[in-house]
């Protein structure tokens, strides 16, 4: 096991990373209009290509379609009914690629757009499909630019913001460093936009209650999500077993800092405890389309001794969902301890609660298995701490 002096070393982190997963969120491209800035995409194409030129495999996860949109269409405000950022986002698009084609070619970089839905990375099949595009890509030196497929999403299947795609994307590749890029320094004791005195946290060991706390939502014209919806990417990179670094990519040479190892924003170390592959897809990737109750006997051999949750262990049943769907397992105070993939559907699983494994058949006229949700198929909330 790894001590903390060495988890700390961003040098030694450094020069183990192969594959990264830069996100440039939108307050980095735009001005203080909330329009976007030809120079930044210069100057961060430059950055990236300087990376590549380590031998690292830069994927970057980008931002900044409704804000192209906004300014081809030359509209002020953001958009808030979903077709209208629907369309906004089918505008600018083609001219956020353009930005990247345009400042990455006089590198002699070339690049690929990659849009993404949350309902496309649901099914393993497209997931697995999803990576193989984008192994493709880097083994062919190409710079992939990935970004929401904001013009098909709506409520149910959009990721919410793109540094949740990032951390998932992360997992997806498979990227040893995930790096957030945003218009803040990092993460603060206290927001620092109306505290003087706030101060720059360098590393945080693991995220818990009260740095979530810290989070506070910070909206901004063009921007969603804030420095909350960065700790729930690292903590879902975390779970990967990825660090993640929080810095503010309106300064110039950010990346090329962060790479030379220097004490540059905050650094999120990873969890000791890793969840790889399948399981953190089931953990992170999916939504949970339901809830079973489980009794304090299930709830202990999940937890302690790696089980798979048996009928006789549950209580009730809630939510509408079908075999192969993402459940909650929570206890009967309400708190999640598991979440898996069931195998059978919320109908017919009301009819076997708290039976025998060897009576479902006689209930059901059937049986799929002995197991509700298989260990193979079962994560526990605290080794991923969601």
């Amino acid at each position: 096991m790894l001590t903390q002096m060495k988890r700390r070393d961003r040098k030694g982190l450094i020069s183990s990373v192969k594959r990264v997963v830069i996100k440039i969120g939108s307050s980095v491209l735009t001005n203080e209009y909330g329009e976007l800035s030809e120079g930044v995409f210069d100057q961060i194409a430059g950055e990236i290509s300087e990376v590549k030129s380590r031998e690292i495999e830069p994927v970057v996860v980008s931002s900044g379609a409704i804000a192209a949109g906004m300014r081809k269409l030359g509209l002020g405000q953001k958009p808030k009914e979903v077709a209208m950022k629907q369309a906004v986002a089918a505008c600018g698009q083609s001219a956020l690629m353009w930005y990247y084609e345009k400042s990455f070619s006089a590198f002699g970089e070339r690049v690929a757009q990659i849009l993404l839905t949350h309902d496309g990375l649901s099914l393993r099949k497209r997931f697995l499909n999803a990576r193989k595009t984008l192994f493709t890509l880097l083994q062919m030196g190409v710079i992939p630019i990935v970004n929401e497929n904001d013009t098909v999403a709506v409520e149910e299947i959009m990721f919410g913001d793109n540094d949740n795609l990032a951390a998932l994307v992360t997992s997806l590749v498979e990227a040893d460093l995930l790096v957030l890029l945003t218009d803040i320094d990092g993460l603060y004791n206290k927001n620092p936009r109306d505290n003087r005195d706030a101060e720059l946290i360098s590393v945080i060991e693991e995220i818990d209650h009260r740095v979530e706390l810290i989070a506070e939502e910070t909206q901004g014209k063009t921007t969603t999500g804030g420095m909350k919806t960065k700790i729930e990417a690292s903590k879902t990179a975390a779970a990967f077993g990825v660090p993640t670094i929080i810095a503010n990519g309106k300064k110039a040479n950010s990346l090329s800092a962060i790479f030379a190892g220097k004490e540059l924003g905050t650094l999120f170390l990873p969890a000791e405890e890793k969840i790889k592959g399948r399981k953190h897809w089931i953990a992170f990737t999916l939504k949970p389309s339901g809830e079973i109750v489980i009794d304090d006997g299930a709830k202990k051999a999940i937890k302690s001794f790696g089980k798979s949750l048996l009928p006789a262990g549950i209580k009730d049943v809630n939510g509408v969902f079908e075999v192969g769907e993402l459940v909650r397992c929570i206890d009967e105070k309400g708190e999640e301890v598991a979440r898996g993939l069931t195998s059978y559907n919320s109908d017919d699983l009301k009819k076997i609660v708290g039976a025998k494994t060897s009576d479902i058949e006689k209930i059901l006229g059937y049986k799929y298995s002995d197991e509700i949700i298989h260990r193979d198929d079962l994560v526990v909330v605290s080794k991923v701490v969601l």
